[in-house]
């Protein structure tokens, strides 16, 4: 991968921190099959598991990433939130700390953000 095919994506620390606990979650209450890895885009649980390491280091590092990496990393935080059946669900505020509102103003500002900075990334390969 090239770095111009990263994008950089300035967020603030509290979207830094939901996407983080997204990834932790994984390791904590979620329960991931392989064919929810893989329609987030893993190659499968493993991969999920090893590419959330890097992922995280990543996000708290501030670094660039795919557009890839940052689809993988809103899908695994969504769904890790909202689901109580794969994911973390009733006991996110419990186990992150963050209450379901603010979860959910957070996720918002993140999907505006990160589908604003991916366009802008794909019209930039367009010129």
């Amino acid at each position: 991968m090239n770095a111009e095919d990263l994008v950089a994506i300035e967020l603030a620390e509290d979207e830094r921190e939901v996407l983080r606990c997204g990834l932790a979650e994984w390791g904590g209450p979620a329960h991931c099959t392989e064919a929810l890895a893989v329609a987030m885009d893993f190659r499968s649980v493993a991969d999920l598991h090893e590419e959330r390491f890097r992922l995280r280091a990543a996000l708290v590092a501030g670094d660039p990433l795919s557009p890839r990496d940052w689809r993988r990393l809103m899908a695994a935080t969504e769904i890790v939130f909202a689901s109580d059946v794969f994911g973390s669900g009733m006991d996110w505020p419990i186990t992150t700390g963050f209450s379901d509102e603010e979860t959910i103003e957070i996720l918002r500002r993140l999907q505006r953000t990160v589908a604003r900075a991916l366009r802008g990334a794909l019209h930039r390969h367009d010129d």
